[in-house]
């Protein structure tokens, strides 16, 4: 019996580690051939190195402008996500809860939101950042990065409160326990998987955001991460090996801190995909 459950399960082992392969193989190759010069990953990118040298490490490290990048970043990333995680966390409480009578109203309105393209605001909002001086500012930046994120984190911590029983609710207000209490005491234990879900998709959105960061960062000294690198692309775009050192920083970070906290974005994907 165990050996026949053992052969049917057989066929998705093996579908899941040839996809796992199959996502895994391009960022094996960026790290491969970020110790090559130009020469070795022209003559044969699938080979190894012939030696670990980290000079292109260096040199992609001093003309990407990573150590200001990463500042830059981590400013633009945190900003973000405190930001979204709060207005998630209160609007998806009170929209689950149909604490005001306009909640139909309200999240039809941030569904609506998630269907509209960003670029047709760049212009009034670049003019009006303009106009209050804010341009160049990681974190100032961080709020249109966080306008963009919030309809789908308000509808993700919705489906964790709507999990939540509403005798839970009225026992901490029987209790005593008034409003600060009863989210902070009560429901933040509860949804905290959700949140650390919700942390992890904006974190990596704002990251890898180009298109608002490229418009609102024009000084080289605002640029994150993610632009450091690309401004490489005119000086070393025939050097494929400090091209791909470059790769190797910018997404090391991110790997990290997925790979440390994969287990609790799973989960708060599962628990919050049961119930909408």
């Amino acid at each position: 019996m165990k050996l026949r459950r053992a052969l049917r399960s057989v066929p998705g082992h093996v579908v899941l580690i040839a996809l796992a392969v199959l996502q895994l193989f391009p960022i094996a190759l960026v790290f491969i051939n970020s110790f090559k010069t130009s020469l070795e990953v022209a003559a044969d990118p699938l080979s190894l190195p012939h030696s670990l040298d980290f000079s292109n490490f260096t040199t992609a490290w001093t003309y990407g402008h990573f150590g200001t990048g990463f500042i830059n970043s981590f400013l633009l990333v945190g900003t973000t996500i405190v930001i979204v995680l709060v207005c998630a966390f209160l609007a998806g409480y009170v929209l689950a809860g149909k604490k005001i009578r306009t909640w139909s109203l309200v999240t039809m309105y941030f569904l609506a939101a998630v269907t509209i393209p960003i670029w047709l605001f760049l212009f009034p909002l670049y003019f009006e950042y303009s106009k209050l001086h804010l341009l160049n500012s990681p974190v100032a930046v961080a709020f249109i990065v966080a306008a963009i994120n919030l309809p789908l984190a308000v509808f993700l911590m919705r489906s964790f409160f709507l999990k939540i029983p509403p005798a839970l609710e009225e026992a901490a207000i029987v209790d005593g326990a008034g409003i600060g209490s009863l989210l902070w005491r009560v429901m933040l234990p509860i949804v905290s998987p959700g949140l650390v879900t919700v942390a992890i998709l904006v974190g990596l959105f704002a990251w890898n955001e180009y298109l608002i960061t490229s418009t609102f960062l024009n000084n080289p000294g605002s640029y994150t991460a993610t632009l450091g690198y690309l401004t490489m692309n005119g000086t070393f775009t025939n050097q494929q090996g400090i091209m791909m050192a470059g790769a190797v920083i910018l997404i090391l970070p991110v790997l990290v801190i997925f790979i440390a906290v994969q287990r609790f974005f799973i989960d708060g994907l599962v628990n919050g995909a049961t119930k909408g």
